[in-house]
């Protein structure tokens, strides 16, 4: 597998009324999809999953409280801040979205060395220019919906706390029940752990720091 394009850090979603707490949250309506459903719904969100063309009039009629999408880029484009002005974040269910393109081995193993090389250096090409492109596109379209009124949120505490709480115990139990998802489960997790201390330790310090405000 390759990467092939990565959006960067994702929002929360729009939000028709503010949540403040994880209470808020109950019997709320809203789209989201995959394993971020999942964790909403255990946390007490009734989830709906619509395709893109669906949420914005869903959002407007009322018939969903909440959607969450991309990032303010492809966000703004949509128009949801028309129609639900609380803006959370952080998107906590997709910190890097990443687009993989799959190859089967026994085909990858049977190309010329040098169109192994072309695809990978195709598939770097595509995914750094991906990222690259939303970081350099998403500070202006936030920008620009705060110009319009957009009101900003981070998710509160114990929002945080649970979902974070709720994604252990679902990422457990596939790993109990599916050898496939624990063998990449176990190695995602070890890394993460090692990876903790020195991410804490510069990056995050210098975040903290750099871009306060």
């Amino acid at each position: 597998s390759f990467s092939g394009g990565n959006s960067g850090q994702q929002m929360g979603g729009w939000f028709r009324k503010e949540i403040s707490s994880l209470s808020d949250l109950q019997g709320l309506v809203m789209r989201i999809p995959g394993l971020g459903g999942e964790i909403m719904d255990r946390l007490g969100v009734t989830v709906q999953v619509l395709q893109g063309g669906e949420v914005y009039p869903a959002l407007e009629r009322g018939a969903i409280d909440a959607a969450e999408w991309v990032g303010p880029y492809d966000d703004q484009k949509l128009g949801f801040w028309q129609v639900a002005k609380h803006y959370y974040y952080p998107g906590w269910w997709e910190p890097g979205a990443n687009i993989s393109i799959y190859v089967n081995k026994t085909f990858w193993e049977e190309l010329p060395t040098s169109y192994q090389a072309a695809l990978e250096a195709a598939c770097a090409e595509a995914s750094a220019g991906m990222l690259e492109a939303y970081d350099a596109k998403n500070p202006q379209a936030l920008q620009e919906l705060l110009e319009k009124g957009v009101q900003l949120h981070p998710f509160s505490s114990d929002i945080m706390e649970a979902a974070e709480r709720e994604s252990i115990k679902l990422h457990e139990e596939l790993a109990s029940s599916n050898a496939d998802y624990k063998r990449v489960y176990e190695h995602w997790k070890a890394f993460k752990e090692r990876s903790s201390q020195w991410f804490t330790t510069a990056e995050h310090t210098f975040a903290n720091y750099a871009f306060q405000g």
